[in-house]
């Protein structure tokens, strides 16, 4: 194996294959390739290798690259800059393994079964014969895992040279970057998955020792970025039109701590920067109970804030005091109810979710009484059950276990208590601001959120997405909402037009005051065309008439000059269909260019007439 380190020796500190990146990729989801032609992937992933003998090097740059992400929002955000990079150095990103050069795999050190499901990707990697560079927390805590041998790694502070591996993978080269003492840089390229949505790190590591845990082992000691740095972050990702902005960290209540700062005084200077108008919404991440007991009511001034998400993740773990004694939690039972009951108070909407491992070693059943009783107690809308797993290397995995029959009947018996609560009973009928970011799952839906992060399903165009609503509630599920939107309130950038707002209804007012209830957005996803008109159909609400827009894509210059241009309006099955502009606007412009459209096409007819003419002289002769 060859270190990627002794690759650099006698290069003057270049990396290898050193190239300028492509500017104009920066931040843009790459386009994809034509897959019609290409075989698809079955679900269980089992793949056909064509090659039978060595491949014909490609010009660096040009080849296709699968990504693949495991584990929680710190590792996505890392996945985002990974493929900003990638993208910037002209590399296109798939979503298809079967057509790409490379396979890239994040992963997750947090449970058992998202390590196995790596194993299960890395072997049929294997047997696809793809080049393969694994990052994340496995290989950064688990160095010496024998499924990782011959395999290329990048570790989780030096996501910022993976341009590095990846190219000297691809030339047959095993490299691995796992040591590090500083921080990657926070401006660099990022691909989002979701483009109104930023996941900002804002530090990795922690302060705790769980007996349990082994992304300790992989992300380290605290190291927060500074406030300085954070803040400059978010005005670029708001000057860029993102919508939503979520505060990531292994334990975003520790922030600051080894550089003599704290989570409300971050928290205090980002929300400064954020638009008045409720046009961009800020999202508190995981925070543990320790660190933010005394800072309890600055962090509830925080979640009052008009742009603040009144919500937060506040892991327990569990109901019973000796047991958290054994995961070595560093906070009591009392110590959580009295985060929760104080952030309950003073934050009107407060909605909190917190986290059950199931079966720790030496849970007895009154410890799982007690727990069940903790939850019972609280009916929170959001409880995230786990099983314990015995993570390699932790001191957990060396405690004396509770009988696997026993943790999968308690887990069972926390989701049934769990499922029986009716969280969102009570707000039929209300009208709540809600922030529209994401298409749901059914394809039917968009989904929006409240500012207490409850998520609402409306029914709408993808025009909407991006955009803060006014909506009723019409009726309640046990994870959901559903609702009407009654009237938008801000739009997003690619939809903005002369007039801020559009409404069904009564104006309202932008968030003004504390006391005022808002969040905010998040935007579609961004054309991959290079010209700034893509060829795509938008369908607008307006009140209970339709519009379709349909925009051409100009770049087929043959095609745009032969377009026949109307300028009148034309209806197809009741539905009107116009431009997207100002209709008199476009109806000056079609007369500008007429005259020279029937002139061009005019030239090429005689053109055309022409060569016939000349060509049937010349057989004639």
């Amino acid at each position: 194996m060859e270190d990627i380190e002794d690759l650099l020796v006698g290069s003057g500190g270049a990396p290898p294959g050193f190239r300028l990146p492509v500017p104009a990729s920066v931040g843009v989801n790459p386009k994809k390739k034509n897959n019609k032609q290409q075989p698809k992937l079955r679900k269980n992933y089992a793949i056909q290798s064509s090659l039978s003998g060595p491949i014909s090097p490609k010009i660096p740059g040009t080849e296709i690259i699968y990504m693949k992400t495991f584990g929680c929002s710190h590792n996505q955000s890392d996945s985002e800059y990974m493929a900003g990079q990638l993208s910037a150095f002209g590399y296109a990103l798939s979503d298809n393994p079967v057509e790409a050069d490379l396979w890239l795999i994040n992963t997750c050190t947090v449970k058992s079964p998202s390590q196995s499901a790596m194993d299960t990707l890395i072997s049929k990697c294997r047997d696809a014969k793809k080049p393969l560079v694994v990052a994340g927390c496995v290989p950064q805590g688990s160095r010496d895992l024998k499924e990782l041998e011959g395999v290329s790694v990048v570790g989780v502070q030096q996501i910022d040279r993976v341009v590095e591996v990846v190219e000297e993978t691809l030339k047959g080269h095993e490299v691995r970057l796992l040591n590090r003492k500083t921080l990657p840089a926070l401006d660099l390229p990022k691909v989002r998955k979701n483009k109104f949505v930023e996941i900002l790190p804002i530090n990795v590591g922690c302060l705790g020792a769980c007996t349990y845990c082994k992304t300790k082992h992989a992300r380290g000691h605290l190291g927060s970025y500074t406030v300085d740095g954070l803040v400059a972050r978010v005005k670029t990702v708001v000057t860029d039109g993102v919508k939503e902005i979520w505060l990531s960290s292994e334990d975003t209540g520790a922030y600051g701590r080894d550089i003599g700062a704290n989570l409300p005084m971050l928290l205090k200077a980002i929300v400064a920067e954020l638009p008045s108008d409720g046009s961009t919404m800020l999202r508190v991440g995981m925070t543990n109970p320790p660190y933010i007991l005394e800072h309890l009511k600055e962090i509830a001034d925080v979640l009052c804030h008009p742009c603040v998400y009144s919500f937060l993740h506040v892991p327990v773990q569990s109901g019973s005091d000796r047991v958290l004694s054994a995961m070595n939690r560093e906070y009591t039972v009392s110590e959580f109810r009295k985060v929760v009951d104080i952030l309950t108070e003073l934050v009107p909407g407060m909605q909190i979710a917190t986290d059950i491992i199931c079966g720790f070693p030496g849970e007895t059943d009154e410890d799982f009484a007690e727990t069940v009783s903790l939850i019972d107690d609280y009916k929170f809308s959001q409880v995230h059950i786990s099983q314990f797993y015995p993570r390699p290397g932790t001191p957990a995995a060396r405690m004396k276990k509770v009988p696997s029959t026993v943790v999968k009947k308690r887990s069972r018996e926390l989701t049934s208590v769990f499922e029986s609560f009716a969280p969102y009973n009570g707000m039929e009928g209300k009208v709540e601001r809600i922030w529209i970011t994401e298409i749901a799952t059914d394809g039917n839906h968009l989904v929006g959120h409240t500012k207490g992060y409850v998520q609402v399903l409306v029914v709408g165009p993808e025009t909407m997405l991006g955009t803060s609503a006014i909506a009723k509630i019409t009726s309640v599920g046990r994870w959901s909402v559903f609702g009407e939107v009654l009237e938008i309130l801000t739009k997003s950038k690619d939809n903005a037009g002369p007039s801020e707002r559009e409404s069904n209804g009564n104006k309202c007012k932008p968030c003004s005051d504390l006391d005022e209830t808002c969040s905010c957005s998040k935007e579609p996803q961004a054309c991959a065309c290079e010209m700034p008109s893509c060829g795509e159909e938008t369908i607008v609400t307006d009140g209970n008439q339709m519009t379709r827009v349909e925009e051409r894509n100009h770049q087929n210059v043959i095609r745009w000059l032969l377009r026949k241009r109307r300028s009148q309006k034309k209806t197809e099955n009741g539905i009107v269909l116009e431009p997207k502009e100002n209709p008199e606007v476009y109806r000056g412009r079609i007369r500008e260019w007429a005259l020279f459209d029937r002139a061009l096409l005019g030239a090429i007819l005689v053109s055309l007439f022409t060569v016939i003419v000349i060509l049937l002289w010349a057989c004639w002769r």
